[in-house]
C-alpha cells in the first residue's frame, strides 16, 4: 500500500509529458486564438465597410433628393410665373374683347354714316384690326419673355417699338383711346422688366460683366440715373466684402495692412469711375455722385487704418501712419487723372491722426531721454553715430553719454519711419517736435550741472535729480556730449527730411506751384538757430556757475570785489616794470589754463568747442563786473577813496582779460566792448572824484604791452613776490573748491610748460599776438 500511494505521488520518469510537446500544444492554441481573432476582425472590418457604403450611398440619394426637391422648387417658381403670365394675357384678352365690343357698339350706331362712305369704312377696319393685333402680339411677346427671363430681347423688343411708336415716350400727336390703353400696358411690361434687371443687378453673386450687361440695359430703358446708382452700390457692396475678409489679417501684417487696404479702396473707385464713364458718358452729374461716394469710403478707410493700429506711442504705429499716407497720396495722384481729387480731403482726414501719433511718439521719446538713470540696455546705434560720444565715456559717468546715445537713437528711430509723402507734409511738424525734443534734454542736462545758488543743505533737490556732475571732466563732457549731438549727430539724423523739403522747395520754385502745405514750411537757419539757442543756455549756466563759483566763497564773499581797487598803496603802475594784473584776474588766467587743460583731454579732436566754451567763460567774467551793482555801488560811492593806481589797475585787468581771449584765439570782440564799456565807467567814477584821466593814465598801448608781459610773465613761470602773493592768498584759496581730473592746480603756473597751456602762447606768439578781425569775432 505504501509502495502504490508513492507511485501515485511520485510517478514514474515515463509518465512525464516533455517540455517541447507542452510548448507546441499551447503554442497551437495560442496560434489558433490569434487567427481566431483575425478571423473577427476581418469580419468587422468588412462590415463596417458595408456601413460605410450604406451610409455613403443614403447620403448620396439624400443629396441627389435634395438637389431634385430645389429643381422642382425652381419649375413650380417657373409654373408660377407662367400661370401669373397666362393670367395677365387672359386679363388683357378680355378687356380687348370688351373694348371691342364697345367700338362695334358705337360703329353700329353711326351705321348710315357709315354707309354713305362704305368704301372708307372698309379701309377703315382692317387697319384697326391690324394694328390692334400687332399690339396684342407684342404684348403676347413680351409677357412670355418676361416670363422666361430673357431680359436682353425684351429690352430690343421695346426699343424697337418705341421707335416704330413714339407716342409711347410721350412723344407725337394727342393718343387715342386705343394708344392710351397700350401705352398703359406697354408701361406695365416695361416696369416689370424693369424690376426683373434691379433685382439681378442687386443680386450679390451677379458677376461683372452680367452686371455690366443689365445696367446698360436700364440705360436703354431710360433708367440711367437708377442704373448709375446701382453700380456705385454694387462695387461698394463688392469693397465692403473685400474689407470685411481682410480686416482678421491685419495684425497679421500690422506695418503694411494700410497698404493693403489703400489699394482695395482706391483700385474700386478708379474701376469704378472707369466703368461709369464707359456706361455713361462724361455726365458732370455722374461723376459728382461718384466723387460724394469715394469721399465716404475714405472715410471708412481712415476709421479701420485708426481702429486697426497699433498703440499711438509705439514707433510701429508711426510706420503705418506714414505708409496710410504714402499709399493713399500716390493713389489720390493716379486718380486725379480720371477727374477724382481726393488729396485735400484725404490730408484733412489724417492731419489730427498723424499729428496725435507723432506728438505721443514724442513723449514718449522724452520719457526715454530724460531719464538719466535709465536701462543698461544697449542700443543698436551704428559706429557712425556711437563713435563720437563714446569717446567722453572715460571723462564722466556713463549715465550722460547714455542719454546722449538714446536721444539720438529715438529721433533716428521716428525719422526712419516717415516716408517721402509723410515728410512733404509732416516733416516741418517732425522737426518742431525734435527741436522741442532737444530743449528738453538740454533742461535736463541743466539740471545735472551744479546751479551756482544751490544750497548743500537743500537735499532733498539733490535726491529728485538722478545724476549730477561734480568735477570739471564730468561738465565738460556733459557740454561736449551736448554739442556733439546738436553739430554732428543730429544734422545727420534729420538730413533725410530737409533733403526732401528742400527739394519739394527746389520744384516749387521752379515750377511756381505750391507743393508743401503752408503749415509744413519751415526756415531750416531758424530751426537751426533755435537748437543753437538751447545750446547756448546750457553753456552760458555752465559758464555762469563756473565763474561764480569762481567770483564767490562757500561763505558767499565776492573774491573780485571793488575793495582791490581803492586804497591802493604804493607807486604808479606806470613805474613799475612788470606790472601784473590783481590777484583775482590772475587766479582767472590759473583757473581758465587748468580748465582748458582738462578741456584738452575730455574735448579732444573738439577745438571749436573748447574756443567757444572758454570764450565765453572770458566773456561771463566781464559781463558779471559791467552788470554786478554792488561793485559799483562801492566805486560810486562819495566815501570811497580812490587814487589813480586803482584805476590804472581795474584798466590793465580789462586789458588783461581781453588778451586772454585774445591770443588763446577765441572771439575778443564782445570781451573787447564789454572791456571798453567798463574802462568807460570806470574813467567817470575815478574823474567825477577828481582824478584827471590824461595825467593818471598811459598810452592804451602801455597797457596793451604791459598785458602781453604779464600774461608772458604767467606762462612762463617768472618768480617774484608778486606771484608768490598769487599762490598764497588767492589761488590756494580755491584748492577745495574746485574739483578737477587735472593734476595742474593754478598755483603751479611756473611748472606749466607754454604748449600745455589754454593759450597755447610762446614769447614770440607775444610779440606777434593773432588780431580777429569782423567776421572772425
Amino acid at each position: 500500500m505504501e509502495s502504490s500511494e508513492e507511485e501515485d505521488d511520485f510517478p514514474t520518469i515515463e509518465s512525464v509529458t516533455p517540455q517541447s510537446k507542452i510548448d507546441s500544444s499551447y503554442q497551437s492554441k495560442f496560434e489558433k486564438g490569434i487567427r481566431k481573432i483575425c478571423f473577427e476582425l476581418l469580419d468587422l472590418k468588412d462590415a463596417v465597410e458595408n456601413l460605410c457604403g450604406n451610409t455613403r450611398a443614403k447620403h448620396m440619394a439624400f443629396l441627389r433628393l435634395s438637389e431634385e426637391v430645389v429643381e422642382m422648387e425652381h419649375e413650380l417658381n417657373e409654373l408660377r410665373k407662367q400661370i401669373s403670365g397666362q393670367g395677365i394675357l387672359v386679363q388683357d384678352l378680355m378687356s380687348g374683347v370688351c373694348r371691342e365690343l364697345e367700338e362695334w357698339t358705337s360703329a353700329n350706331a353711326g351705321f348710315i354714316e357709315a354707309d354713305q362712305n362704305p368704301q372708307k369704312l372698309v379701309m377703315k377696319d382692317p387697319l384697326q384690326s391690324e394694328a390692334e393685333d400687332q399690339r396684342s402680339l407684342f404684348l403676347e411677346n413680351i409677357d412670355v419673355l418676361l416670363v422666361e427671363h430673357k431680359v436682353e430681347a425684351a429690352i430690343e423688343l421695346i426699343g424697337v417699338e418705341e421707335k416704330s411708336n413714339p407716342q409711347l415716350k410721350g412723344i407725337g400727336d394727342p393718343l387715342s383711346t386705343e394708344t392710351s390703353s397700350f401705352k398703359s400696358a406697354f408701361l406695365k411690361r416695361k416696369l416689370m422688366l424693369e424690376s426683373q434687371l434691379v433685382e439681378i443687378a442687386e443680386q450679390p453673386s451677379v458677376g461683372i460683366t452680367e452686371l455690366k450687361e443689365v445696367l446698360l440695359g436700364l440705360v436703354k430703358l431710360g433708367k440711367g440715373p437708377l442704373a448709375h446708382q446701382l453700380l456705385l452700390k454694387a462695387y461698394a457692396s463688392r469693397l465692403q466684402r473685400s474689407i470685411e475678409n481682410f480686416i482678421p489679417l491685419c495684425p497679421c501684417y500690422p506695418g503694411t495692412y494700410p497698404a493693403t487696404l489703400s489699394n482695395l479702396l482706391f483700385s474700386t473707385i478708379s474701376l469704378t469711375a472707369r466703368d461709369a464713364v464707359q456706361m455713361f458718358g462724361d455726365n458732370p452729374l455722374y461723376s459728382s455722385r461718384i466723387v460724394q461716394w469715394a469721399e465716404c469710403e475714405v472715410e471708412t478707410y481712415i476709421r479701420l487704418v485708426k481702429e486697426n493700429a497699433p498703440s499711438s506711442e509705439t514707433v510701429l504705429a508711426l510706420r503705418v501712419a506714414s505708409i496710410c499716407v504714402q499709399a493713399s497720396l500716390n493713389h489720390c495722384s493716379a486718380l486725379e487723372s480720371q477727374g477724382i481729387k481726393l488729396s485735400e480731403l484725404l490730408l484733412v482726414l489724417l492731419q489730427p491722426y498723424i499729428e496725435e501719433v507723432l506728438e505721443l511718439n514724442f513723449r514718449r521719446a522724452r520719457k526715454v531721454v530724460l531719464d538719466l538713470a535709465g536701462s543698461d540696455e544697449s542700443l543698436p546705434l551704428s559706429p557712425r553715430l556711437a563713435s563720437p560720444l563714446s569717446i567722453f565715456s572715460a571723462s564722466s559717468n556713463n549715465v550722460l553719454v547714455d542719454s546722449g546715445m538714446r536721444f539720438i537713437y529715438n529721433v533716428k528711430d521716428i525719422v526712419e519711419q516717415l516716408t517721402r509723402l509723410t515728410i512733404v507734409h509732416f516733416g516741418g511738424s517732425t522737426l518742431i517736435r525734435i527741436s522741442q525734443l532737444f530743449d528738453n534734454y538740454v533742461d535736463a542736462l541743466i539740471k545735472a550741472l551744479p546751479s551756482p545758488s544751490e544750497d548743500d543743505s537743500l537735499t532733498e533737490l539733490k535726491e529728485a535729480i538722478p545724476y549730477r556732475t561734480e568735477t570739471d571732466s564730468q561738465q565738460l563732457a556733459l557740454l561736449g556730449t551736448a554739442f556733439t549731438v546738436a553739430d554732428e549727430l543730429l544734422p545727420m539724423v534729420v538730413s533725410r527730411i530737409w533733403s526732401v523739403l528742400n527739394e519739394i522747395m527746389e520744384a516749387e520754385s521752379a515750377s511756381s506751384k505750391k507743393i508743401v502745405p503752408p503749415s509744413n514750411n519751415l526756415d531750416f537757419k531758424e530751426w537751426r538757430r533755435h537748437i543753437q539757442r538751447s545750446l547756448d543756455k546750457l553753456r552760458d549756466h555752465f559758464c555762469r556757475q563756473y565763474v561764480l563759483n569762481f567770483i564767490y566763497s562757500r561763505d558767499g564773499e565776492a573774491r573780485l570785489d571793488a575793495e582791490i581797487y581803492l586804497n591802493g598803496e604804493g607807486n604808479d603802475l606806470v613805474w613799475d616794470s612788470d606790472p601784473l594784473p590783481s590777484l583775482p584776474f590772475q587766479a582767472l588766467f590759473g583757473k581758465l589754463q587748468q580748465l582748458a587743460t582738462v578741456a584738452g583731454d575730455v574735448l579732444l579732436g573738439k577745438e571749436k568747442i573748447q574756443k567757444v566754451l572758454l570764450a565765453r567763460l572770458t566773456e561771463t567774467v566781464v559781463i558779471w563786473l559791467s552788470d554786478e551793482h554792488e561793485f559799483w555801488g562801492v566805486l560810486e560811492d562819495k566815501s570811497a577813496r580812490l587814487q589813480s593806481i586803482g584805476l590804472q589797475q581795474l584798466i590793465l585787468d580789462m586789458h588783461f582779460t581781453v588778451e586772454i581771449a585774445r591770443f588763446a584765439g577765441y572771439p575778443s570782440r564782445h570781451v573787447q566792448q564789454i572791456a571798453s564799456s567798463i574802462i568807460t565807467r570806470a574813467i567817470k567814477t575815478f574823474s567825477a572824484r577828481g582824478i584827471e584821466p590824461q595825467s593818471a593814465l598811459p598810452e592804451d598801448e602801455w597797457f596793451v604791452e604791459a598785458a602781453k608781459a604779464a600774461i608772458n610773465k604767467l606762462l612762463l613761470g617768472a618768480s617774484g613776490s608778486d606771484t608768490s602773493e598769487i599762490d598764497e592768498e588767492h589761488i590756494l584759496i580755491d584748492d577745495e573748491e574746485v574739483s578737477s581730473d587735472s593734476d595742474i592746480s593754478p598755483s603751479s603756473l611756473s611748472s606749466v610748460d607754454s604748449f600745455d597751456s589754454f593759450a597755447s602762447a610762446t614769447a614770440a606768439d607775444l610779440e606777434s599776438p593773432i588780431y580777429l578781425t569782423d567776421s572772425e569775432g
